[in-house]
């Protein structure tokens, strides 16, 4: 597969892969392991621990430094990187995975989930590890997923239902599901780089963001945005992947060690991500963030009028919603 553009990024690190993917040795590869969240959030905090677990767990021939904050490319551009070999690990949102295999999407079908554990349990369905397989023949082996939590709205004034966001400019996730869903609701999604979201909310070229708390957390965006509405419209899943380049130069015994390793980790994560989500809430009302829990029956209607396309356009994603409706 040829590169769209020359990208000196991508070239270099190509280039430098190739030493890794000779063999293995008795020396600790260096790998490199890519999120697009700062380290505060789950994303980075998995990361972290597969890096440390899997250091220790193959007495060291296996080193991952970890780079958060999208420093090694955007998601298309890590996306690439993996398919190259040149980084060997990356966090990528499923939301951004959905152009690549639309029944990703499944996993954003608003109401879905009625709680952060009915999503973390969802990452062990038949369903959903199928859609991981299916990223293989594109380059890239799918170890699992990790969920950073239910989605809400933050926003510059108060928000007492889905209704009071009616032609007001909300920055989303750029994902089909997403403008759907936002655009059913008479609201208009806009889609910014995280770095604009800030000042657009001071500026008020953004009345709201669709958001889960570690983001609001981590960036202190309840400083431009102070009203929080807990919609819980969506989860907001990542996808662990590993280069197929590289991958298939692993002893099928380091393969399932890693594989091993990551379980421990996602299972963390899940854990980890269900206490840190009470955390984050109790942070933001001591920061004086007007915090306001909205009745989802108020989007029930709508939410399945979306779900519906979705369902119908994907027998993957309609076997996903059925099990996530079995399971519950």
């Amino acid at each position: 597969m040829k590169l769209s553009s020359f990208n000196p990024l991508l070239v270099g690190l190509a280039c430098a892969a190739g030493s890794l993917m000779v063999s293995a040795t008795a020396q600790a590869e260096t790998l490199r392991l890519s999120t697009p969240v700062p380290p505060s959030h789950i994303f980075s905090k998995v990361s972290e621990r597969l890096a440390g677990n899997l250091g220790e767990r193959s007495d060291g021939r296996y080193a991952i430094e970890v780079s958060p904050y999208g420093r090694l490319g955007n998601d298309n551009e890590l996306i690439q990187l993996l398919q190259h070999g040149a980084v060997q690990f990356g966090v990528v949102p499923a939301a951004s995975l959905s152009s690549r295999e639309s029944s990703f999407n499944g996993w954003f079908l608003p109401g879905e989930f009625e709680n952060y554990d009915e999503a973390g349990a969802a990452t062990q369905l038949p369903a959903a590890l199928s859609m991981l397989e299916k990223l293989e023949p594109q380059g890239m082996i799918g170890l699992g997923y990790i969920i950073a939590g239910m989605r809400h709205v933050l926003s510059t004034d108060s928000v007492e239902s889905i209704d009071d966001l009616t032609n007001q400019k909300i920055r989303v996730f750029p994902n089909p599901v997403f403008n759907d869903w936002w655009l059913a609701n008479g609201a208009a999604p806009t889609a910014l780089p995280t770095s604009e979201v800030a000042p657009a909310l001071t500026t008020n070229l953004l009345n709201a963001v669709d958001v889960d708390l570690d983001f609001v957390t981590a960036l202190k965006l309840y400083q431009q945005a102070p009203h929080l509405a807990l919609t819980n419209h969506m989860a907001f899943p990542g996808v662990v992947l590993v280069s197929k380049a590289w991958w298939d130069n692993q002893s099928e015994a380091d393969q399932q060690m890693i594989r091993e390793v990551f379980q421990e980790a996602e299972q963390w994560g899940i854990e980890e991500q269900a206490r840190v989500e009470e955390e984050n809430l109790a942070t933001l009302k001591d920061a004086g963030v007007e915090v306001v829990e909205i009745n989802t029956a108020g989007y029930a209607e709508t939410a399945a009028a979306v779900r519906q396309t979705y369902i119908d356009s994907d027998p993957l994603i309609a076997e996903f919603y059925h099990q996530v409706v079995t399971n519950q």
